[in-house]
């Protein structure tokens, strides 16, 4: 990667952070707990907000896709380094013919394995894999409670009646579930209706989320889909606070999430979260991210010209130290103390403006929005 970048005004500090000797000595005893492995891109529904997917049948997607060996190979360095758990995550991971092998070998290697699926792939076969190795949890997405509404969404017809089947093949089996949903102009109407159901069918997890990503692709005509189906600030803050739980525990947060004591920093580092730290992803062709989003070119790493190893020890300390310095970013985010309550992060900046350091006006508006919810109470 080069040191500097022209447009963006992004370069690399030559002071360390102060907490990078402890991160990196950390990083050398045991460079990770966990790790996402998006074992394709690819999918049988055609949602309108997907950030990632392709076409089930795109070949040249699944060109890209990382061999079972070249998963084996990065698995095991994982492990060597100290991954205790595995989320596999595509596009729908069901939809590779090896998954099974993939999934098998993850167990073997000792790692507990999480599975994202929209359930609508799920057969027996998947069951008995399964209830002989039971996986930490299956997370389904649910995109509506009615075929209308669920399939305004999908964009596939016959996918709801196929999604009931797998859920409860699941279900019925015994098999540890957890849902998630995207609220979104098509579900809308649904929201209520989707939290009953979920909570209704597992007292263990539930969470919807109404911020939409973009493209990790950067396509124009399916990012112009996804932001019709943002909500705008009121629907979100309406959303939140008619479910209590969600809204209780942002209340109960409020002083942590909102630190008015950041507007009297000078920082001009990029990156104060836990990216590259705790976790990472692997994508479906090959390339470690920090983070999911994180997809601007100089800040993935090709593990088919480098080791795991390598990534973790040398590559992220190095964008760990990106630094900007871009007024409009060091007068705003770097110094907000919304921070905790806004979308912004370097990752989600560059897919919503193609620069890491500047601001999103969308996103700004919902932390201010949200701010006023909470303390209007």
């Amino acid at each position: 990667m080069n040191s500097k970048s022209s447009n963006s005004k992004v370069y690399l500090s030559s002071i360390p952070l102060p907490e990078f000797n402890l991160w990196k000595k950390i990083r050398k005893e045991n460079l990770s707990s966990s790790f996402n492995l998006e074992i394709t891109a690819r999918c049988n529904n055609n949602c309108r907000h997907c950030y990632i997917n392709l076409p089930a049948n795109d070949r040249g997607a699944q060109q890209k896709e990382l061999s079972f060996t070249k998963i084996q190979n990065i698995v095991d360095e994982a492990v060597d380094l100290g991954a205790l758990w595995c989320l596999i995550t595509g596009g729908e991971p069901l939809l590779r013919k090896d998954f099974f092998d993939i999934y098998l070998y993850l167990k073997k290697r000792g790692l507990m394995v999480s599975v994202f699926t929209n359930a609508t792939l799920i057969t027996n076969k998947h069951i008995d894999l399964f209830k002989q190795y039971p996986p930490r949890d299956i997370e389904v997405t649910v995109y509506g409670v009615t075929a209308k509404t669920y399939e305004k969404v999908t964009r596939l017809p016959g996918s709801f009646q196929r999604f009931k089947q797998g859920l409860e093949l699941l279900l019925e089996n015994g098999i540890k579930v957890r849902f998630k949903a995207m609220i979104l102009r098509s579900n809308l109407e649904e929201s209520v209706q989707i939290t009953k159901f979920c909570k209704k069918k597992t007292k263990d997890y539930f969470r919807f989320d109404p911020f939409l990503r973009l493209r990790l692709d950067r396509d124009l005509k399916r990012n112009d889909e996804i932001r019709s189906e943002r909500l705008n600030l009121a629907e979100i803050v309406a959303i939140e606070r008619a479910d209590l739980e969600r809204f209780g525990a942002l209340e109960k947060s409020c002083k942590k999430l909102i630190q008015p004591q950041f507007s009297h920093k000078d920082c001009r580092y990029l990156f104060r979260c836990s990216a590259g730290s705790g976790t990472f992803t692997i994508g479906y062709n090959g390339f470690f991210r920090l983070c999911f989003a994180l997809t601007h070119p100089k800040c993935v790493y090709d593990l088919k010209n480098g080791t795991l190893r390598q990534a973790l020890q040398e590559f992220v300390p190095k964008i760990k130290q990106l630094c900007s310095d871009k007024k409009i970013y060091l007068d705003r985010c770097s110094k907000c103390g919304l921070i905790n309550l806004c979308f912004w992060c370097p990752a989600h900046a560059y897919l919503e403006t193609g620069k890491l350091d500047q601001p999103v006006e969308y996103f700004c508006q919902i932390a201010h929005a949200r701010v006023d919810s909470l303390l209007s109470k």
